[in-house]
């Protein structure tokens, strides 16, 4: 790496984490009064607020980064909701980079470590966030249902872990079941650049170019039984594939 760019390094992380700690206790303190304030003025219940303050926070570290992480949106005026969204997983940030989305109710659907940062966990329960590796089926249906009534979106991480490689890994089939038995069509969504911004096992930050891309939804009702869960799964697997891989010879 030149020197300019180690000095690039050197600021983006000065920069950024005593920002991100501000960032984190100043939510924490406000956060009481802003419950009341949004309940007052939106009559939001109080999955929705959470799930819009947690949404401002993901976007508060995104512009923090901005000046040294470029980033390009494409194909979000297109999504049509409710859906379940599916994306890879490369990099602790890629769920930050969700909030620059033109919607805030989302419910994440994680594995059980996030729900152990004890100063998110709260958070995440208030916001009805989904911990698919310990929540029975019956929990993940009545949470999914309610949030499709009100036009929400839930969103998986299908690999359950991030990609070492940036390949795509196997999925799990949570998503593409909930699609069966809500026919709630699935969004796919494919992000690259997050794990040059912060590799997986690193905890500096880079400069980097980061692209999030909305695909086309794919519908459930062309996949059904329990064959069709598995063509449902390999048909969206495929065609994030094929775009992840256009999309990292360009970048």
């Amino acid at each position: 790496m030149s020197v300019p760019g180690r000095v690039r390094v050197l600021l983006l992380n000065l920069m950024f984490y005593p920002l991100m700690a501000l960032w984190i206790v100043a939510g924490i303190l406000a956060s009481p009064f802003c419950l009341v304030i949004w309940k007052v003025v939106t009559g939001w219940d109080i999955g929705r607020i959470v799930r819009h303050l947690i949404n401002i926070h993901g976007y508060g570290l995104v512009v923090m980064v901005s000046p040294f992480v470029r980033f390009q949106g494409e194909g979000f005026a297109g999504i049509k909701r409710p859906c379940i969204m599916v994306v890879n997983h490369l990099s602790f940030f890629d769920s930050y980079f969700i909030s620059t989305l033109p919607f805030h109710d989302i419910i994440f659907a994680v594995g059980a470590w996030p729900f152990k940062m004890y100063w998110y966990t709260l958070f995440m329960r208030l916001a009805n966030y989904l911990d698919v590796e310990t929540s029975d089926w019956d929990e993940v249906m009545r949470t999914c249902t309610k949030t499709f009534a009100t036009q929400g979106t839930v969103l998986f991480f299908p690999e359950g872990h991030r990609s070492r490689t940036g390949k795509l890994q196997p999925f799990y089939s949570g998503a593409f079941r909930l699609s069966q038995e809500t026919g709630v069509p699935i969004v796919p969504l494919c992000i690259t650049g997050t794990d040059t911004m912060l590799p997986p096992g690193h905890s500096f930050l880079y400069p980097a170019t980061v692209r999030l891309k909305v695909l086309d939804p794919v519908d459930p009702s062309a996949y059904p039984g329990k064959r069709g869960l598995a063509g449902l799964r390999s048909e969206v697997r495929k065609r994030m594939a094929q775009q992840l891989e256009e999309m990292q010879g360009n970048s």
